[in-house]
């Protein structure tokens, strides 16, 4: 089973940028498709972007433009590159190996404890 640890998360103050990161062990992700979630407080965890093992990615309208997912298929690493940070980004984010399938990013039951990011003035 995939184990994962992410880091990065910080706080931040709005318009900035942070670089979040996934280290994975237990298996390969290059056989995966990725992605990174989030979840805000007393809000369900939401899908933020998705990378498949080919590289093609894909975005939640509210961060396109603005985040950056990227993977390391060598390292076993998935990033998430933040830009123009926003109050509404706050929440912990928590990176996910699983399957891209018609149009849909279905999750494996495999969460790291995830990294918290908070925007705030």
């Amino acid at each position: 089973q995939v184990q994962f640890v992410e880091s990065g998360g910080a706080l931040v103050q709005p318009g900035d940028s942070l670089r979040l990161s996934c280290a994975g062990s237990g298996t390969l992700f290059s056989v995966y498709d990725m992605a990174w979630y989030r979840q805000a407080p007393g809000k369900e965890r939401e899908l933020v972007a998705h990378i498949v093992r080919r590289g093609s990615t894909g975005y939640a309208d509210s961060v396109k433009g603005r985040f950056t997912i990227s993977r390391d298929n060598a390292k076993n690493a998935l990033y998430l590159q933040m830009n123009s940070l926003k109050p509404e980004d706050t929440g912990v984010y928590y990176c996910n190996a699983g399957q891209y399938s018609g149009g849909k990013y279905y999750s494996t039951n495999s969460w790291g404890q995830g990294t918290q990011v908070t925007v705030s003035s």
